[in-house]
């Protein structure tokens, strides 16, 4: 299913079962896996991999050559050297929460969470969750920042444990390793 106001561009492979929600892009090679979940808004930038079962919320930005992956343990075949088939692994997903974005050629080896409005920088290679509003770089990935919902990394504010948006203003509060939003 492919909701109103999305398009596909060409040589990018959408497969059966695979639901993309409204006003979506699908970049020129991409691929999107059988029963990915997709919200409204997302992008998917060029040669994106985004392998079953992903599940991405609204708004998430998937980079140019982006590989979202789907087995813990891959092989090409079995112990007794028979080929693998579709009935002979779990593929297990990645989730990626409301307004995330995923830089290019970056990796997220499933199974991991990136949490709302996260930051993964380009090239980084993700084997753990993600926080809310995280920044992270590297290989492995790991939090250096915190960024807002606009995208902008955050400066610290006024009080220990607060934090600005230089963009919008919107405040916000760390305690114990995670960032929430103050509301007004």
């Amino acid at each position: 299913m492919i909701g109103a106001g999305s398009s596909i561009w060409h040589l990018a492979q959408v497969r059966e079962g695979a639901r993309i929600g409204e006003n979506c892009i699908v970049g020129r090679g991409a691929y999107v896996g059988t029963g990915v979940v997709m919200g409204d808004n997302c992008k998917v930038q060029n040669y994106a991999l985004v392998y079953e079962p992903a599940k991405l919320a609204d708004g998430v930005f998937i980079g140019p050559a982006v590989v979202l992956t789907n087995d813990t343990y891959p092989r090409a075949i079995n112990a007794d050297g028979s080929l693998k088939s579709a009935h002979d692994w779990e593929p297990v997903g990645v989730t990626i929460e409301r307004g995330a974005s995923i830089g290019a050629r970056a990796t997220c080896v499933a199974p991991v969470t990136i949490g709302a409005w996260a930051t993964v920088a380009a090239g980084a290679v993700v084997v753990k969750d993600v926080p809310a509003y995280a920044l992270v770089v590297g290989v492995p990935a790991r939090r250096i920042g915190w960024v807002g919902e606009a995208g902008m990394p955050l400066i610290a504010g006024e009080r220990e444990g607060s934090w600005v948006c230089p963009s919008t203003g919107a405040h916000y509060v760390e305690s114990n390793e995670t960032l929430t939003k103050e509301i007004a």
